[in-house]
C-alpha cells in the first residue's frame, strides 16, 4: 500500500513539474500512459455504454407498465329536447371528465427478434472489450517506441561526446607541438573548426532529445515542462519465431473484434427477418372513468374495473420493405466477413515484413557491434599515431567519422530490431512489460 501511495505521489509530482529531475523507467511510463490515456478512457466509456445497453429490457423482452390520468374541466351551454317532452336549457353548465388507468403488457412472440437483439447487444459489449484491449496494446507500443527513441538519441549523444573528447585530445596535442614550433596554425585552426562543428552537433542532438522527451510526456498526458531522465539501454529479444507470431494472430483483438462484427451482422439479419413474423402481446390493466355534468340527460357516468386482452399483429404487405432490409443485412454479413479476411491478410503480410526487418536487424547487430569496437580502437590508435607524428590531422578526422558512423549505425540497427520486435508482439497480443 505504501509503495502504491509513493508511486502515486511520484506521478503527481511529475505531472505538476515539481521534480527537478526524475528518473523515468519504462514500466512507470507505461503505467502512467495506461492510467491517463484519453483514448483508453474513450474505449472504457464505450464498454460502459454497451454494458448498459446489454439488457433484456433494451432488447424488448421485459414487460411494459404504463399509468395515465386525465382530468378535464369544461363549461358549456346545454340545449336538449328529450323524447319524454322535457326540455333542458342551461347556460354555463360545468362538466368534469376524469379518467385514470394502469396498463401492463408483455411480448409473447415476435419471431425470435428479442432473442436475436439480446445476443447482438452482448456481442457489442464483447467487441468493445476487444477494442479496449487493442487500444491498450497500441498505447503500450507507442510508449515503448517513444521511450526507446529517447534511449537511441542519447546513445547518439554519447558517440558525439566521445568524438569531442578525441578532438580535444587532438587539439591539446597540436597546442603542445605548436609551443615547441612543431605545428603550424593551419592544423590548429582545422582542429578548432572540427571541435566547433562537433559542439554544434551536440547542441542539435540535445534539442532532439529534449523534443523526444516532450513527445513522450505528451503520450503520458503529463506536464510537458517536466524534467525527466532516462537511464536505460535497448535490449532486443532474439528468440521470436515467425510461426509463433502468425499463430498468435488468432489472439489479435482487432481480428477478434472483426469476428464479433460478423456475429453482430448475423443477429441483425435475424432481427430483420423476425419483422415478417406475427407479433403476439398480452395486455392487462385497470381503468377508472368518471364523467360528471351539471346539466344534461346524464348527470353522472362512472365505470371502473380490470381489463385483460391479447393482441396479434400480422404483417401482410408493406411494399417488400422487410424483404429488402433482410437482403441489405445479409450483404452486411458478407462485408463483415470480407473485412475480416482483409484484416487477416494485412496482418499476415505486415507480420512477415516486420519479421524480415527483425531478422535482418538481428543479423546486422553482431557485425555492427564488432564494427563499432574496431572503429573505437582505430580512433584510439590514430590519436596515438598522431601524438607520435605518424598520422595526419586528416587521418584523425577520418577515424572520427568512421567512429561516429559506426556508432550511429549500431544504435539505428538496435532500435530497428526493437521496433520490429514491439510490432510483432503487438500483432500477436503478446506485448507485455
Amino acid at each position: 500500500m505504501i509503495k502504491k501511495i509513493f508511486f502515486g505521489i511520484n506521478l503527481l509530482l511529475l505531472g505538476s513539474g515539481m521534480y527537478a529531475q526524475k528518473i523515468l523507467r519504462l514500466p512507470d511510463a507505461v503505467n502512467m500512459a495506461l492510467q491517463s490515456s484519453l483514448d483508453i478512457q474513450l474505449a472504457q466509456n464505450h464498454i460502459a455504454q454497451d454494458s448498459i445497453n446489454n439488457n433484456k429490457g433494451v432488447a424488448g423482452g421485459l414487460p411494459l407498465l404504463t399509468a395515465n390520468i386525465a382530468d378535464n374541466e369544461q363549461v358549456s351551454s346545454v340545449n336538449q329536447k328529450l323524447n319524454s317532452g322535457a326540455n333542458i336549457n342551461r347556460n354555463n353548465a360545468a362538466s368534469n371528465a376524469l379518467s385514470a388507468g394502469i396498463t401492463g403488457s408483455i411480448l409473447l412472440y415476435n419471431g425470435g427478434r428479442v432473442v436475436a437483439s439480446k445476443k447482438r447487444l452482448a456481442q457489442l459489449e464483447t467487441q468493445s472489450r476487444q477494442l479496449l484491449t487493442s487500444q491498450v496494446q497500441e498505447v503500450i507500443a507507442s510508449v515503448m517506441i517513444g521511450y526507446y527513441d529517447i534511449v537511441r538519441q542519447q546513445e547518439y549523444l554519447k558517440t558525439i561526446d566521445r568524438s569531442i573528447d578525441a578532438s580535444n585530445q587532438q587539439l591539446q596535442m597540436i597546442k603542445v607541438r605548436q609551443s615547441v614550433g612543431l605545428a603550424n596554425n593551419a592544423d590548429l585552426f582545422q582542429a578548432q573548426i572540427d571541435l566547433s562543428n562537433l559542439q554544434q552537433a551536440k547542441l542539435a542532438q540535445q534539442l532532439v532529445i529534449s523534443q523526444a522527451k516532450t513527445e513522450l510526456l505528451r503520450m503520458l498526458t503529463a506536464n510537458p515542462d517536466s524534467s525527466i531522465e532516462i537511464k536505460d539501454s535497448i535490449e532486443v529479444d532474439k528468440n521470436i519465431m515467425l510461426a509463433d507470431i502468425l499463430n498468435g494472430l488468432s489472439n489479435n483483438p482487432d481480428i477478434i473484434a472483426a469476428d464479433n462484427q460478423i456475429k453482430i451482422s448475423e443477429y441483425i439479419v435475424k432481427e430483420t427477418e423476425a419483422l415478417r413474423y406475427p407479433s403476439i402481446r398480452a395486455t392487462t390493466g385497470y381503468n377508472f372513468i368518471r364523467n360528471k355534468t351539471a346539466a344534461g340527460n346524464i348527470l353522472l357516468n362512472q365505470n371502473y374495473g380490470p381489463t385483460v386482452g391479447l393482441s396479434i399483429g400480422i404483417p401482410i404487405y408493406n411494399g417488400s420493405v422487410y424483404k429488402r432490409q433482410k437482403q441489405v443485412a445479409q450483404l452486411d454479413v458478407q462485408n463483415a466477413g470480407l473485412q475480416k479476411q482483409i484484416l487477416i491478410r494485412d496482418y499476415n503480410a505486415n507480420a512477415v515484413k516486420q519479421y524480415q526487418a527483425y531478422t535482418i536487424s538481428i543479423h546486422q547487430l553482431d557485425s555492427a557491434v564488432a564494427a563499432y569496437g574496431i572503429a573505437e580502437k582505430l580512433l584510439q590508435l590514430t590519436l596515438m599515431r598522431f601524438d607520435l607524428r605518424q598520422a595526419t590531422i586528416v587521418e584523425v578526422r577520418n577515424a572520427q567519422q568512421s567512429f561516429e558512423e559506426s556508432g550511429y549505425r549500431l544504435v539505428n540497427i538496435n532500435f530497428s530490431a526493437k521496433t520490429a520486435e514491439i510490432a510483432l508482439k503487438r500483432m500477436a497480443n503478446l506485448l507485455k512489460l
